[in-house]
């Protein structure tokens, strides 16, 4: 299971990394970093079950990153969209 696991992890980080390498927009940065953020959580489960303590917590820390960029590409334009809609408008 953790060799599937850690191919799991491998594999997802690099087609992250080609996404936002991309630079095709917000919407692929932001599935880049939600990929980034399934991969990290991925190396955690796969490093605590080995007992590799700072492997997961290295994850863990770019877990949390990889979030913000899903929040920031994904969530946060929608915002800002919305705000110069109501701008216009008004």
């Amino acid at each position: 299971m953790v060799d599937a696991l850690t191919w799991f992890a491998s594999l997802s980080c690099i087609l992250a990394a080609l996404l936002v390498s991309l630079n095709a927009g917000a919407k692929w940065s932001g599935l880049g970093f939600l990929i980034f953020s399934l991969s990290s959580a991925a190396w955690v489960w796969a490093s605590t079950l080995q007992d590799e303590a700072p492997l997961a917590l290295q994850n863990i820390v770019l877990l949390a990153i990889n979030l913000f960029g899903v929040y920031r590409y994904l969530w946060q334009p929608a915002k800002k969209e919305k705000s110069r809609r109501i701008g216009r408008t008004a």
